[in-house]
This record gives structure tokens, sequence and C-alpha cells, in this order.
């Protein structure tokens, strides 16, 4: 009889890759467990949430089975959560961790769990704090992860973070998947481009995402003002796509200020996913400027088409990238820097073949060998 896992995490219907990534972990583990997934019938207050909504509008989505049972924020709740994992006694729970906003309710309900279910909590941590940390999350993230008795970190910037206040409690790691589940054709990239108004001659930078200081899109826009200043002859066209959480007006009046409006489409809005390929294929290169990472979900999906990135090299982000094989790294999150990156790729990429090393590097993805992961924690709980 193969062993029973519970994950508490998103799934659909909600969006964004907290979701996706508890969706791929549920069908990685279920080859080998008899795993269920505890979603959440509340994720975050309305209130709380900078978007337009929490929820997955696409036609194409990617489902798994999953119960609607956790509310984030009412204690009442948390009882209930923690009354059903005790009586479905599985072998392991495991806590999706990637926001202080939800220390209270994973610290509550793994609080409540049964003696012997004490020792078979793991928490997998995408993020130690969040990348807009401030004075409180230290500490809620202490009181969050109290309980954990394992841990499994996505990257070894948060395995060196969780160092600070593990002790003797194990810590593993791994990594996102490679998000490769939204199939494109780069034969139809001259059709995409023709429908975005983008000449076939550009160079063609994406960022994708949703905005928020954090991930450095002014930082871009900077960057693109030297590269088209300094580099006049060549074409250079960025592509936005994704909803801004911050205040759209600062962006905007950037472009002005740098006059690049002739230079930039902008695309305010979450992609539905049926979209999401035609944003990679028409791109020629994928650019993560971000002031401060653990790892990110944009970087596995641009691998998923086969995209090289530039990344700048701050938290988890430059371990996850080959120098001139998978991208280019930029030393800092600097826009001259970020521009000398772009420059240096488009160098060289007649001569690289970013495509096949791409899609070398993802066929060692060490997310593959995550069921053996989960396999050693069990067999060290039965050694207990």
């Amino acid at each position: 009889m193969s062993k029973k896992i519970i994950i508490i995490g998103p799934a659909f219907p909600y969006r964004g890759g907290n979701s996706l990534f508890v969706t791929f972990l549920y069908e990685v583990l279920s080859k080998n467990y008899n795993v269920e997934v505890l979603n959440y019938k509340l994720l975050y207050p309305n209130l709380l949430f900078p978007g337009k909504t929490q929820f997955d509008l696409s036609n194409e989505v990617k489902k798994i089975d999953s119960l609607r049972l956790v509310n984030s924020i009412n204690p009442f709740n948390w009882y209930k959560v923690a009354k059903y994992i005790n009586k479905a006694n599985p072998d392991l729970v495991i806590f999706d961790w990637w926001h202080p906003f939800f220390a209270f309710c994973h610290f509550t309900i793994s609080s409540l769990l049964h003696k012997e279910l004490k020792n078979k909590i793991v928490f997998i941590t995408e993020n130690f704090i969040s990348h807009e940390k401030n004075l409180f999350e230290s500490t809620l993230t202490r009181i969050g992860l109290k309980n954990a008795k394992y841990f499994i970190a996505l990257s070894k910037k948060v395995e060196n973070d969780l160092k600070l206040i593990s002790g003797k409690r194990k810590i593993y790691r791994s990594e996102l998947p490679v998000y490769n589940h939204l199939i494109g054709d780069e034969n139809q990239k001259n059709e995409i481009r023709k429908k975005f108004n983008i000449q076939q001659n550009e160079k063609v930078l994406l960022f994708f995402g949703y905005v928020r200081k954090y991930k450095g899109l002014d930082l871009l826009f900077e960057s693109l003002k030297i590269l088209s200043e300094t580099y006049q002859q060549e074409n250079f066209k960025l592509v936005v796509a994704g909803e801004f959480y911050d205040d759209k007006n600062f962006y905007l009046n950037l472009l002005d200020t740098f006059n690049l409006k002739n230079k930039v489409l902008i695309f305010d809005e979450y992609i539905p996913n049926e979209k999401v390929k035609e944003f990679f294929i028409a791109s020629d290169l994928v650019v993560l400027p971000y002031r401060s990472a653990t790892q990110s979900g944009i970087l596995n999906l641009s691998y998923g088409f086969n995209k090289p990135v530039v990344i700048t090299d701050v938290g988890g982000l430059s371990e996850f990238v080959l120098p001139e094989i998978t991208g280019i790294i930029a030393k800092e999150a600097n826009p001259d820097l970020i521009s000398k990156a772009i420059l240096r790729f488009f160098e060289i990429s007649e001569k690289v073949d970013f495509e096949s090393n791409i899609r070398d590097y993802c066929s060692k993805n060490s997310f593959n060998s995550f069921t053996e992961i989960i396999k050693s924690i069990l067999e060290e709980i039965e050694r207990k």
C-alpha cells in the first residue's frame, strides 16, 4: 500500500507560480504516493490582493484534484483543517511556504496535529521571506516555520537563510520544475510578430509577469535607453507582458522621460495560458532585471520555451543560469550592467546554441528527483 501524503498549498482555480508549483509537485509525487492537496477556499482577502483577480481565467488550465478547505485568515477553520489531517493520518504533511502572510495559519494547523504527525511535517520553502520584506516578516517567518521537522529549500539562498533558524532540523535541496506545459511553435515567430506589429529585424526583449518594484522594470527601461542611444543602428524592442501591481503612471512617465514610447509594447493584464506562448515565441531574450530574488518561476517558464535569459546576480537567481550557455548574468541590478549583458547576448547568439544548451540543462533539473527526497524523508521518519 502506497504512502499517504497531504500537501497544503494553492492550486487551480488560483493563478500564479505558487499554484503552478503545487500542481507540478502533485503530479510528480502521485507517480509513487497517494497524494491529496488541501487547497485554499480563501487565499488572500481581496483587500490585500493588488491584482484584478486571484483566479485563473485561462481557457487552457493545468488542473489537479484538490479539496478547497483552507481559509488563510479564519482561526476556526484552522482547527477544522487540523482535524481533517488528523483523521486522515497521513505518512507526511507538506506545507508550501512562500510568504509570511500565512504564518499564523500554518503555525496553528501544524501545532494542532497529533503528536505522531508532528514528526512528519515538511515545509517546502519557495522563499524564506518575501521579496519586499519589512520589519515584521522575519518574526512571522520564524513563527510560521516553527513546527517544521524537515525543510526542502528551492535555492541555495533559501537554504542558507533557513540555516539561521533550522537548528538540528534537516534541510534538503531541490529547485522549481521547468514549466514546459505550454507548448509553442517557433515556426510561428514571424506570424506572431506581425500580430504584435513587431518588425522581423527587431531584437525583441521580453519582461514577463506582474510588475513590482523588486522586479526592476524601471531599471530595464533605463537599460533600453542606454542601448537605444549608444547603438542607434540596432533595433531594440521591449515587450512588457503582465499586470501592474505598482503605480503604472510611474513607468509610463519613465517612458516619456527616456523617449522610449516607440520602443516598448505594454500589455497590462494577467496573461492567460493560451496567450503566454505568443509572447515567448515572439521574443529573442527574456530579461529579469530583479533587485532581489530567491528563484523565479519566470526563469523556469522561459527555459520551458528554450528561451535564453539575462538575469541580475541577486539572491539565488544566478544558481540557475550558466553564464553564456543558458543566459547572461549582469553582476548587479544596475542599468548599465544590464544593458551590457543584453548586448553581450546578441554579440554571441550566432555562435552559442542557447536553445540546445537550455534543453540539456533542463534535463538535469533537480525537481526531477523530488520523489527521491520524499523517499529519504519517509525512510528517516520510519527509523525514528
